[in-house]
C-alpha cells in the first residue's frame, strides 16, 4: 500500500474478503516485518481468525543511517532523554509528556492514510478494524484511535506509554465503552512501568474497558500476553 506512504505486509489465510481487519505497528528500532510472526500464533490459538486480514505497516524513518541496520521509527526518539526521565522523578516524566512529540502528527496522518484506504479496499467499517501494536507502535496506534471519527472495533497496547496527556485527557471520553487490551513488564527499563499504570487510569478513567495484563518482565511480549491477544481478537471482530 505503498499509495499512503507505507510498505505494509498484509496476511489472511482465507481467500475472499475479510470480515474484519487487524493493523498492528512495530515499535522504535525493530524491523518492518517485526510483528508478522503474530499472525500465526494468533491463528495457531484462534483459527476462526482466518478470514481476518492483518496489516504490518513499515515505519516510514529508516534507522540504517545510525547502524541499526533495517530497523525502523515512526519518529525520532532520543534515547538518552527517554533513560534519564524514565530513572528520574514522576513529576520529570509527567512535564514531558505534556509536550506533542516531533513527528508524531506526521505518523498520524500516515496512520490514517492506512485505515482510511483499509476501509476503500475492504467495505469495512472502523467498527471492524482493530488498531494496535508495541512500545512506538502503541503510542501511534493509541494517539489515532482516540482521534478518529468514531471507535474502531478495539485498541491493542503493548508495551506503550502515556504521550500528549493534556490532549489524550480531553480526547479520552470519545472513546467511552471502547475495549482495550494493554500489557506492560514490570521491569520494563526502556518505557517505566508507573508510566503504563497511569495511561491506563487516564483510559479507564474516561470509560474505556481496559484489560490490563501486567507481568514480570522487560520491554517485550510474553505467551500469556499473545494468548490474551488472540482471545480479544476473537472477541472484538465477530
Amino acid at each position: 500500500m505503498n499509495d499512503v506512504g507505507l510498505e505494509v505486509r498484509v496476511a489472511q489465510r482465507t481467500k475472499g474478503p475479510p470480515r474484519a481487519a487487524v493493523v498492528l505497528c512495530h515499535g522504535f528500532g525493530a524491523p518492518g516485518d517485526d510483528l508478522v510472526s503474530l499472525w500465526g500464533e494468533v491463528l495457531e490459538r484462534q483459527p476462526s481468525l482466518a478470514d481476518v486480514r492483518f496489516y504490518f505497516p513499515a515505519a516510514p524513518l529508516s534507522l540504517g543511517g545510525f547502524g541499526w541496520g533495517d530497523s525502523r521509527a515512526w519518529w525520532m526518539i532520543d534515547l538518552q532523554t527517554m533513560a534519564a526521565l524514565n530513572q528520574g522523578t514522576p513529576d520529570a516524566l509527567r512535564e514531558f509528556r505534556k509536550r506533542e512529540v516531533e513527528g508524531l502528527p506526521e505518523a498520524r496522518a500516515l496512520l490514517a492514510g492506512l485505515v482510511e484506504e483499509i476501509q476503500k479496499d475492504t467495505g469495512l467499517p472502523l467498527g471492524k478494524i482493530v488498531l494496535g501494536g508495541f512500545s512506538q507502535g502503541a503510542m501511534l496506534a493509541t494517539d489515532l484511535t482516540l482521534r478518529l471519527p468514531e471507535s474502531p472495533a478495539g485498541l491493542v497496547i503493548f508495551s506503550g506509554t502515556l504521550l500528549v496527556e493534556d490532549q489524550w485527557r480531553a480526547l479520552a471520553p470519545r472513546r467511552k465503552g471502547l475495549q482495550v487490551l494493554q500489557s506492560h513488564g514490570r521491569q520494563d527499563p526502556l518505557l517505566a512501568f508507573a508510566a503504563a499504570e497511569w495511561l491506563r487510569d487516564l483510559l479507564g478513567g474516561a470509560g474505556l474497558d481496559v484489560q490490563f495484563l501486567p507481568f514480570d518482565g522487560g520491554h517485550t511480549l510474553t505467551l500469556e500476553v499473545v494468548d490474551a491477544l488472540a482471545g480479544f481478537l476473537e472477541k472484538r471482530v465477530r
